[in-house]
């Protein structure tokens, strides 16, 4: 059920949705006679339209969530593995359709990971998620890696299953390290899911959209559409922060990178777990002194 609202809701929230709403609004109600409300409304669309296509609004959102985690620290120890999640890499309809893979706009994960697969000779490198799983490891195979070192998860539709999924495939030990790829906007949702499910992992970002707060400054994109694609893009995943954080599926609003010492810190279950135990047996002790 959480699956279907939230890709409803996601719809709704996407902001070139909107903008092009407000204008079919205004030429429907242009059409039926309507004028005043209609042509605030179409006037209304163009200009967010340009305003959105034009000023760095979107990157201005989107710079919090790229900049969020560090790149990889080269000076830990190897991981155990490498986790890598789908979703854009692969336009699986027109691979079919084509017989030939037909690379999507997060295509820089698979890169990561066939970089890092050769960094760690060692590490196991797993990739999650449904839509992309029949062409992934010929993709991998393409660009050298054998298809023998990738293990692909194949039921995980959201980020949420990502997460729980990935757990269950691998049943990552106590003391493992495991580098999760993907994209930089994406990577506070993910880490916090990851962790929710009790998966510890270190990020890798990679796809980045910004530059550095020097882009905040520049305005005129290439494109008009654009600033308007890094809007829906930051949009969908503060939207998606905030769902997930309300329904419990992020400990937090904004996920960030843990110290060296909340890595040795125990889980939020466990403090909870232990402090319950903790009363009880002050309970139990107490009950005991009334009988005597």
């Amino acid at each position: 059920m959480f699956f279907e609202f939230s890709k409803v809701l996601s719809f709704f929230l996407v902001p070139s949705n909107i903008m092009i709403s407000l204008g079919l609004a205004g030429i429907a109600l242009l059409a039926i006679g309507y004028a005043r409300a209609g042509r605030w409304l179409l006037i209304a669309s163009i200009v967010l339209i340009a305003a959105v296509g034009v000023l760095p609004i979107g990157r201005g959102l989107a710079l919090p969530l790229e900049e969020r985690f560090p790149r990889l620290d080269a000076t830990r120890s190897a991981p155990a593995g490498v986790v890598v999640l789908g979703g854009g890499v692969i336009k699986s309809e027109i691979s079919a359709d084509r017989g030939e893979i037909a690379v999507g706009d997060t295509a820089d994960r698979i890169i990561a990971a066939v970089e890092l697969a050769r960094r760690y000779p060692s590490a196991r490198v797993v990739f999650v998620g449904k839509n992309e799983a029949d062409f992934v490891i010929r993709l991998f195979e393409k660009l050298g890696l054998p298809g023998d070192r990738i293990i692909v998860e194949r039921k995980s539709r959201n980020t949420i299953e990502n997460a729980i999924f990935a757990k269950q495939l691998v049943m990552p030990k106590p003391g493992d390290r495991w580098l999760l790829v993907t994209s930089a906007m994406h990577m506070p949702r993910a880490v916090g899911v990851f962790r929710n499910a009790g998966f510890d992992v270190d990020a890798y970002p990679v796809d980045y959209r910004t530059t550095s707060a020097q882009d905040l400054w520049t305005f005129l994109p290439g494109a008009l559409m654009g600033g308007i694609g890094t809007m829906d893009r930051a949009v969908h995943e503060w939207s998606g922060l905030f769902v997930y954080w309300i329904t419990g599926r992020i400990a937090v609003p904004f996920p960030g990178p843990m110290s060296a010492i909340d890595h040795g810190r125990p889980s939020p279950q466990a403090l909870a777990a232990e402090e319950t135990g903790h009363h009880r047996s002050i309970e139990l002790l107490g009950q005991q002194g009334l009988k005597e």
